[in-house]
């Protein structure tokens, strides 16, 4: 079997001139470094239902994968190793993960499974989540992979802005989803890691389809360009509210803009007209924080309205859920609403069953495509943050 430095060494020499659709396989070229007779790479789609393989030339052929209900699924929602055997040979399954963000799952078929695969192949998934994320930018193998259909202009706008679903580290995990992931117009969410300060807000734009997306696209870029100029909070949501009302006089944009101090735990807020986060602490809701503490953007200027920033104290293993008002409104046929109750009943019930903040999003916008039967009258965006900061200097608790 190799060692690590040849492993490196083959990466290194396949990611300087690799296209997203060689990937698959240099994974394959993988296979006898580590000692296995095949290496495959699963993506998982954007519901986020079924790991789909990554096409390549003289690759093995492969059918998707449910993400519910099977060993491989496990892996990728839990993210750990699993194990399956048949007549034919012993499957590895390991979790496919950028950082912290989860892209799918790495299949290796060996003729026995030894100590020495179960500690190389999580190396080999980390260089190919490497690969796929360096290389997705210059084709559309990874994108098309991803998709079981096409996706509205609308949404693609949204989701070549939004950053990763998940950041988990430096004392904080923010994980979000976002639904309906093909057809997604006016939702959406941005975060941002700076030094102690986690920079983080969620955008709905009023209206649906491209006009929508167009709004939120502008958001977004205009609250990116306003915290990069250094503003602080409140001037912020003022260069985002002029934006807004300059280039679509008639729309407006519900948000939440918040910074959070990873040191400290202080938490300092703008509600512009959107439903008001929740405070979970020990599995419990404590509170739903005080909102609206401004007019929604594009409204602030036009009626002479200065934003209200409040301020928050967390304690340590603090969650706090945003979300749009697409989550509490989805309804059945009998306009039985999904509600904030059940809302909050799935996050504490999620939450006590130990599971992490990606796999309870991606439960959480499944319970409600599956309470609206699928069809969702509008965007539900929801994003989770957990405050849990060490206690031992120089130390993480969050993996």
């Amino acid at each position: 079997m190799a060692d690590l430095l040849q492993l490196l060494d083959h990466l290194l020499t396949v990611s300087h001139h690799a296209r997203p659709e060689d990937i698959a396989a240099a994974a394959t070229r993988f296979a006898p470094l580590v000692d296995a007779r095949e290496v495959v790479v699963y993506l998982v789609d954007y519901d986020q239902r079924q790991l789909r393989p990554l096409p390549g030339p003289d690759t093995p052929s492969r059918a998707p994968i449910a993400v519910d209900g099977t060993l491989p699924g496990r892996a990728f929602a839990l993210t750990e190793i699993y194990e399956t055997t048949n007549e034919q040979a012993h499957h590895l399954w390991v979790p496919l993960l950028d950082g912290t963000e989860r892209l799918g799952v790495l299949e290796a078929v060996t003729d026995a499974i030894s100590d020495q695969h179960r500690r190389d192949l999580p190396v080999v998934a980390s260089l190919l989540a490497e690969l796929v994320m360096t290389r997705r930018a210059y084709g559309d193998a990874v994108e098309l992979t991803r998709r079981q259909r096409p996706m509205q202009l609308a949404a693609e706008v949204l989701w070549n802005l939004l950053p990763p679903l998940t950041f988990i580290g430096h004392g904080i995990a923010v994980s979000a989803a976002l639904e309906p992931c093909y057809d997604v117009g006016g939702d959406a969410f941005d975060y941002a890691v700076n030094g102690d300060i986690l920079h983080l807000a969620i955008f709905d734009a009023a209206g649906h389809g491209l006009d929508a997306s167009t709004i939120t696209s502008l958001a977004i870029n205009a609250y990116r360009n306003a915290r990069r100029s250094g503003l602080d909070l409140a001037a912020i949501y003022d260069s985002v509210d002029d934006w807004i009302a300059r280039k679509h006089p008639q729309a407006f944009v519900t948000a939440v803009l918040c910074e959070l101090d990873t040191a400290t735990g202080a938490l300092r807020r703008i509600s512009a007209g959107h439903p008001a986060e929740l405070l979970l602490r020990e599995g419990k809701l404590v509170t739903d924080f005080v909102a609206p503490t401004a007019l929604p953007l594009g409204f602030g200027r036009r009626f002479g309205r200065v934003p209200t920033v409040t301020e928050e104290t967390l304690q340590p293993g603090d969650q706090i859920l945003l979300y749009s008002d697409g989550v509490i409104e989805a309804r059945t046929h009998d306009n039985e609403f999904f509600g904030t109750a059940r809302l909050v009943e799935f996050i504490t019930r999620a939450l006590a069953g130990r599971l992490s903040a990606p796999e309870t999003m991606r439960r959480l916008v499944h319970a409600i495509l599956e309470h609206q039967h699928g069809q969702l009258q509008d965007d539900a965006t929801a994003v989770l943050v957990e405050w849990q900061p060490a206690t031992t200097p120089g130390t993480d608790p969050l993996p």
